[in-house]
């Protein structure tokens, strides 16, 4: 086995970390956003036997529209990267750079076995400057490439010590190369491919056969004139238990996807659904487009998918040239290195092993792939390239003339793609540099202009973003997800009618339905979003809201397990007042996805609707159960269970509350409506300190002003409720609630008697009929001794409420009072109190702040929080009693004994009527 020193290694990771340092700083871009960000697989709440479940992305392997990339141990460096940095991407980068350095050192060791170690190490390090790598490497999804690699290498080494002395078997080497064959196809697909390279090496590199004497040697046992050879035997053996090995992981790796192909359209590889003769001259002449993006690295293009290179549709294209030279080129040294024996074409074979088998699944050959080219699958085929380049560089050294003139050149190449490396990593800092990095070397792809468009759309730049997806319709004019994107972002411009127009453009495009034949077998299944993204638009129209169902049931009957029209027509059927059909929607997505948080959320929603906040506590419990940071689940669940007015439920609410403001710490709702639970328990000074949280981070929040005043006022701090009032005041003028408890602060506590009237004044302005609001009017009448004008108005008052105990006693106080000053004995009548506020009897309003309405419901796509902002109390504070000044008539006549008498008789009559009236007063 070569041995590998320590200096090398040290040279090797060096030079990966001069070109590949500036990765660090870049993000997650491309498919990055799919398998990092999006992919919930990641996420340490997520069973791991989840990732043996679903493709690369997250996807059930049993849907549809999975990818069917089965990685599961790639997602699981994911989740360890997640697990202790969560979505920080230096970390994510920083592996991809180790891992990549670990590739390039057992490359070294493979290198070894058929170069000298000065040539071998030309290989490594050419292998580990290529600019053909940034997107395997600066790419984070690349990590597949990555890890398969590793154990890709791992897998031919340990088959390279299967053979003992006098060529015996060493089964413990064979055992373990199955083992890490297996292991490389689990972090990606071309990992089994390193099977054939240990067939090659075994036949004619172990045994040392070349093609004539294997050929001799074949024909000589067919016509009987030999036996099988012993050592042919052991050949043959070890061959067939790798080829069993093998033929076993493609059965198990065929069940994983269910017998099903993923579904790609003409949009990502044109040639594959092309008629012949095009199909077959684009996918051979797309083999010298990858060679020569290996030898002249110069143009890179993170996607070649769509119009990027036009079909070759006739045998007369010039391109085809190259196609023949290709090939030509290639069959030479396939017949050098079969041919004659010797180092070199041993490693001529090698190297060509190593660029055509892992390539095989990426040709096109057996199946049709989701791309055109994509420069991170060459990651293994420039192995062998780089071995080709190295074993040149040796013959060219040997010679005295050329050895300068080789280290020259060599030098130049290592600099100049060191250099190359470390500007296209630049490209991958965000997805608007690398899109547009694209865009420089294709304008053809409506892909890139798409893309380009997206980045723009994502920092909410959406006029920019609207041109890019204008021009790749005229790119593309078939391009149905252009078309989509142009709608889109006219919606987010507040252009309707321009977005319905786009929308039924994309729609128009939408093959017809074939009946017996599956839909999403001829059209990507994000392009039924076209009916999904039309109906929302529509259904902001009350009139159009049975058009909007009808594009929802449009698209189920095209795909019955299209889960985002189940959630959207629910939502939909909610805002139509259907709640039972809403019910069966949601039941019917959740028989597509139990393991789907966001529909147990809708669910509750619906629950809510119909009434029943036990079912609806059940489902939001089931959200959280599969999601326990789902944060609408925890928000809403909380304020059901505060709602519900059981006090042994409020610990769990708090304890939502409390994860939700986690969650979400700059939402004040989750603050406020953890003020009112507090308010709820009596705890004063808690609720004090979360109602100033939410209203420092949303000064103008009603419904934390008026209840932090309405605090104040219950707690005996009445004159700190007044700024709080003015606050509110000052951005909601018409408050009525807030205008009667700061008339009722004023009265009694500030004795402004006409500050009080003007707040009671401007609500009757507002709503003559405020029973509160003319009531306390009344009594601001009273305190100014206007009896008349007080009786007056509580007679109209009594009209709006005929039925409200206290206005009737208060209105048969006013007329004693008035009827003992008829009778001229009222200078020895003491003060009567009258109740500026008696509304406590009425029904208190909704305390939490946020009635049912106002509940959203969970969308695919985006989320949003809910609104508390509406007014709540908990019923209105009386304020302390205000006595009236004794007005006492000075008798002008003297009075006769008899006279006194009467009076005195009466003046304690009535002193025990007014006791009477004050204790039933001081009673409530």
């Amino acid at each position: 086995m070569a041995y590998v020193n320590l200096k090398e290694i040290a040279l090797i990771v060096g030079v990966v970390a001069a070109c590949y340092w500036n990765s660090l700083f870049c993000g997650f871009v491309f498919d990055d956003v799919s398998a990092i960000l999006d992919n919930k697989d990641l996420h340490p709440s997520t069973p791991l036997k989840n990732l043996f479940l679903n493709d690369f992305w997250g996807t059930p392997m049993s849907e549809e529209r999975s990818h069917k990339s089965y990685r599961p141990l790639t997602v699981l460096t994911f989740r360890l990267n997640y697990l202790f940095s969560e979505l920080n991407a230096v970390s994510y980068h920083f592996l991809n750079v180790i891992f990549h350095a670990a590739v390039c050192i057992v490359f070294l060791k493979v290198c070894k076995l058929f170069l000298d170690s000065r040539s071998s190490l030309v290989a490594s390090l050419l292998f580990a400057v290529h600019p053909i790598h940034t997107e395997a490497v600066t790419g984070v999804v690349g990590r597949a490439e990555l890890l398969s690699s590793i154990f890709f290498l791992a897998a031919f080494l340990s088959y390279t010590r299967s053979r003992g002395p006098e060529n015996t078997i060493v089964w413990t080497p064979i055992a373990v190369t199955v083992f890490l064959v297996a292991v490389a196809t689990l972090c990606k697909e071309q990992g089994i491919t390193v099977v054939g390279i240990c067939c090659v090496y075994e036949v004619f590199i172990a045994q040392g056969y070349t093609l004539p004497i294997l050929w001799d040697t074949v024909l000589q046992i067919l016509r009987g004139k030999g036996s099988i050879p012993y050592c042919m035997l052991q050949m043959l053996l070890k061959l067939i238990v790798l080829m069993f090995s093998t033929l076993l992981l493609v059965v198990i790796r065929v069940q994983v996807i269910q017998s099903q192909l993923p579904v790609f359209t003409r949009f990502d590889n044109p040639a594959a659904v092309s008629p012949s003769p095009a199909r077959q001259l684009t996918f051979n002449y797309l083999l010298p487009v990858n060679a020569w993006l290996l030898l002249n690295p110069s143009e890179l293009c993170c996607d070649w998918t769509m119009g990027t290179i036009p079909l070759v549709e006739s045998l007369l294209d010039i391109r085809n040239v190259a196609t023949i030279a290709f090939f030509c080129f290639l069959g030479t040294l396939l017949i050098f290195s079969l041919r004659y024996a010797g180092d070199s074409s041993k490693t001529v074979l090698m190297a060509l092993c190593l660029i055509v088998l892992p390539f095989i699944p990426a040709s096109n050959l057996f199946f049709p792939v989701g791309f055109v080219v994509a420069e991170r699958v060459l990651y293994v085929p420039s192995m062998g390239f780089c071995m080709l380049v190295a074993h040149g560089w040796k013959k060219l050294s040997s010679n005295s003339v050329l050895r300068k003139l080789s280290w020259v050149c060599l030098s130049l190449v290592l600099f100049i793609h060191a250099l190359k490396t470390l500007h296209r990593n630049w490209d991958w800092e965000s997805e608007y540099t690398l899109f547009m990095s694209a865009l420089k070397v294709n304008k053809n792809n409506a892909k890139l202009w798409n893309n380009v468009g997206h980045a723009l759309e994502n920092e909410k730049n959406f006029e920019r973003a609207l041109r890019f997806f204008i021009q790749a319709t005229q790119v593309q004019p078939d391009d149905i997800g252009a078309h989509m994107n142009v709608g889109r972002t006219y919606k987010n411009l507040n252009r309707t009618k321009e977005a319905e127009e786009s929308y039924l453009i994309a729609k128009s495009l939408m093959p017809q339905i074939i009946p017996g034949k599956k839909y999403a077998a001829r059209v990507a299944p994000n392009h039924l979003n076209v009916y999904i993204n039309l109906a929302n638009l529509i259904r902001a129209n009350e009139s159009r809201l049975e058009e909007a169902d009808q594009l929802y049931r449009q698209a189920i009957s095209m795909r019955p397990d299209f889960k985002q029209a189940y959630i959207s027509r629910g939502e939909l059927l909610l805002k139509m007042n259907k709640p039972l059909q809403a019910k069966e929607a949601y039941l019917r997505a959740l028989e597509l996805d139990r393991s789907n948080a966001d529909l147990w959320y809708n669910l509750a929603i619906v629950y809510i609707e119909l009434k029943d906040p036990t079912e609806a506590l059940k489902n939001f419990n089931r959200a959280l159960e599969l999601n326990p940071s789902h944060k609408l689940a925890l928000f809403n669940s909380a304020l059901l269970m505060q709602e519900s007015g059981d006090a042994r439920l409020r610990p769990e609410a708090k304890k939502r509350l409390l994860n939700y403001v986690k969650e979400e710490p700059h939402d004040a709702n989750g603050y406020f409506n953890l003020g009112m639970l507090a308010m709820d328990d009596k705890k004063d000074a808690e609720a004090e300190t979360w109602m100033k949280k939410a209203i420092k981070l949303q000064p103008g929040f009603r419904s934390a002003l008026f209840n932090l005043a309405l605090l104040y006022s219950q707690t005996a701090k009445e004159l700190k409720a007044l700024p709080v009032l003015e606050e509110l005041l000052r951005y909601y003028p018409d408050h009525t609630k807030g205008l009667i408890l700061k008339g009722d602060i004023l009265m009694n506590q500030k004795k402004d008697i006409r500050g009080a009237k003007e707040c009671f004044e401007k609500i009757l302005k507002m709503d003559p009929n405020n029973v509160q609001g003319k009531h306390n009017l009344c009594v601001v009448y009273f305190e100014e001794r206007d009896l008349i004008k007080a009786e007056k108005c509580l007679v109209e008052t009594l009209a709006l409420a005929p039925h409200e105990e206290y206005i009737q006693r208060h209105l048969s106080i006013v007329r004693s009072k008035i009827a003992l000053l008829g009778t001229g004995e009222a200078a020895t009548i003491p003060a009567e109190k009258m109740t500026a506020s008696e509304v406590g009897k009425t029904p208190p309003e909704d305390l939490k702040g946020a009635k049912n309405e106002n509940l959203k419901v969970a969308k695919n796509e985006q989320r949003s929080s809910r609104t508390t902002n509406s007014d709540s109390n908990k019923g209105q504070a009386k304020p302390k009693k205000q006595g009236e000044k004794n007005t006492t008539d000075k008798e002008t006549k003297k009075k006769s004994t008899k006279e006194i008498k009467d009076i005195e008789k009466k003046r304690v009559a009535a002193l025990k009527r007014l006791e009477e009236i004050e204790r039933i007063l001081n009673g409530e």
